[in-house]
């Protein structure tokens, strides 16, 4: 499942939170822990990662990352306020410098008009208070490419972190 593109952006990852001596954890809904897989799929791996969070329910939501019931019942689990406060649960419950979450609709259900299939919400965290966030509509494309994909954009996300963040030292 995991392809030569994926792999060198988990190295990538992996190389530049090294060279800083930074740690990232990961705060996954939709793709299940493959953001996680991904990194760890590459030898030494583990002074990068710290830990990941696969919280698929709403429960797991709250009780593993303190995402508020409130945000839940008003936005939903798939919303940018939930993927927002996932990341910053991941980086409360770690000892990471980085985090990266993602929840959405890999389908094929699950979808509405107001959240259809391939509606997949991102936010990337780091202790020094720097946040990213991104929205992407895949489409119907399929549950494994809108899963892929989604573990590629977050892979971004923590290379962007990793690239402006200064050696720790």
């Amino acid at each position: 499942m995991i392809d030569e593109e994926l792999r060198k952006a988990a190295k990538r990852v992996l190389d530049l939170c090294r060279a800083r001596g930074r740690r990232v954890a990961t705060a996954e809904s939709c793709t299940g822990g493959l953001v996680a897989a991904v990194l760890t799929e590459i030898a030494g791996a583990s002074d990068v990662v710290d830990c990941g969070f696969v919280t698929y329910s709403n429960a797991a939501k709250e009780a593993m990352l303190g995402v508020p019931a409130a945000t839940l019942k008003r936005h939903g689990a798939v919303s940018g306020e939930t993927a927002t406060a996932m990341a910053a649960g991941a980086l409360k419950h770690s000892q990471a410098d980085f985090s990266v979450a993602i929840t959405g609709i890999a389908g094929p259900g699950g979808g509405s008009k107001q959240k259809p299939v391939g509606l997949v919400h991102f936010a990337a965290a780091s202790r020094d208070g720097r946040r990213l966030a991104r929205i992407r509509h895949f489409g119907k494309i399929g549950r494994r490419r809108v899963r892929l994909r989604s573990v590629a954009e977050a892979l971004q996300l923590l290379e962007l972190l990793a690239q402006e963040a200064p050696a720790k030292g």
